[in-house]
């Protein structure tokens, strides 16, 4: 009778196990942005680097004064919607503006095949986790290079200065090149980022690279990182030598159904707004009519009329796998004013909207995020820009990647999506 209980109790527990998600991994795991304009060279911006469970700001972890994230040829997969896109290698690392940038070697998938890489490194032993990370040198001998967007390299004694918002900031600042010693042999034991060796092609190749979306336009100056650049493609790369293998996290409807939830997200954008808007108004703005004398004791009225929407972007993710859609837009709003109001002021502000959804059974949505401001108060409540889902810490479970862009600069946040709530688990530094 016990042992066919124990059986009975076994039988019943394995379904849940095999339904458990993937442990976090201690990493390190890098995450990183990669750049891939119309024309041109392939680059990586980084973001964050998960160690022991923690995240660091990528651009500063263990740099000497290279980050660790942007060690000569540590090797990057860039995926789009969870999707594997190619092999990105770091070749060398400079400073654009006050932000860390690396120049490689981009190797698109399906693309021309290249030397195999070396065998990953074991996983760190128990007795080495207070050692900290580091990247094991190439075994050729070299070292990691860093440099000015020119390319030159001058010495200069002290690692670089901290961001600031003056505009000599913005100016590509000469870097020194790396003082770790070319002798010290590797530590196989401590813990590592995905590695490979450089082909023998030339350095910051961009034969391969995937023909834009849209045709190419001019690109902006090289100082300026906040914002993408036109006819540029931009996706999420990682760097894990152990992580766990890519999944896709897109979510297929029916065009119909796609246009219905759009239809159901703008309507709430629409009220997400209007709240701002009477916000606002009762702060003393004149984003809405001015109220008459037997409505000044009240919240002010805002015109009922809908929102112009413009640069419209919708999203649909399977986050967990698990067949429950998350829905994402981000857009841009203007609010129409009656005649007669008060729109001096009011008739050029612009609103934000970043607002993250999940649809019930029912069909009903449900708010787990809303982020809404204007572009008069940007210097307090930054605007969000979606960049696409990513898995940040190697559990399988996607989360939300955002450009965060206020009057200080630009900065990385990353979001996961606990049943109708955003749990930030990494929010960078503006630059």
């Amino acid at each position: 009778m016990l042992t066919a209980l124990l059986a009975l109790m076994s039988g019943q527990t394995n379904p849940a196990q095999s339904t458990r998600r993937e442990p976090a991994r201690k990493g390190p795991r890098a995450v990183a942005l990669l750049e891939l304009p119309a024309s041109g060279k392939a680059r990586l911006i980084p973001i964050t680097v998960m160690f022991d469970g923690k995240f660091y700001d990528a651009g500063s972890y263990k740099a000497s004064p290279i980050p660790m994230a942007l060690q000569r040829d540590t090797v990057y997969e860039a995926v789009r919607t969870g999707v594997s896109q190619g092999l990105f290698t770091v070749i060398g690392a400079f400073h654009r503006g006050n932000a860390w940038v690396a120049e490689g070697k981009w190797e698109p998938a399906g693309g021309t095949p290249t030397k195999k890489r070396p065998p990953e490194l074991p996983a760190p032993r128990d007795d080495d986790q207070d050692k900290p990370p580091v990247l094991r040198r190439p075994q050729s001998g070299g070292r990691p290079e860093a440099r000015s967007e020119a390319g030159s390299e001058t010495p200069k004694p002290n690692p670089p200065a901290p961001p600031g918002n003056t505009p000599e900031a913005t100016a590509p600042a000469p870097v020194t090149r790396s003082a770790d010693t070319e002798h010290s042999p590797p530590d196989k034991d401590r813990p590592v980022l995905r590695r490979g060796k450089p082909s023998e092609e030339q350095p910051n190749s961009t034969s391969g690279i995937p023909a834009p979306a849209h045709p190419p336009t001019p690109s902006v100056p090289a100082e300026k990182i906040s914002e993408q650049k036109p006819g540029a493609q931009m996706m999420p790369a990682i760097s894990d030598a152990g992580g766990s293998e890519p999944r896709p996290y897109g979510y297929t409807v029916k065009p119909a159904e796609e246009q219905q939830l759009r239809k159901k997200m703008l309507a709430l954008a629409s009220n997400e707004i209007r709240d701002r808007a009477r916000q606002l108004a009762s702060e003393g703005g004149e984003s809405a009519p001015a109220p008459t004398s037997s409505q000044k004791t009240k919240t002010p009225a805002v015109q009922s009329a809908p929102p112009s929407f413009e640069d419209t972007q919708f999203r649909i993710f399977d986050l967990s796998n698990s067949n429950e859609p998350v829905l994402v837009l981000t857009t841009k709003a203007r609010l129409p004013h009656p005649v007669g109001a008060r729109t001096s002021a009011g008739a050029d502000l612009q609103y934000y909207v970043t607002l993250v959804a999940r649809e019930d059974i029912s069909g009903d949505l449900h708010k787990a995020f809303s982020n809404v401001t204007d572009n008069r108060h940007l210097d307090i409540l930054p605007r969000l820009e979606l960049i696409d889902a990513v898995d940040a810490d190697g559990d399988g479970r996607g989360e939300l990647l955002f450009r965060q862009m206020s009057d200080k600069g630009s900065a990385f946040v990353i979001y996961r999506v606990i049943g109708d709530q955003l749990w930030a688990l990494f929010q960078g530094t503006p630059e």
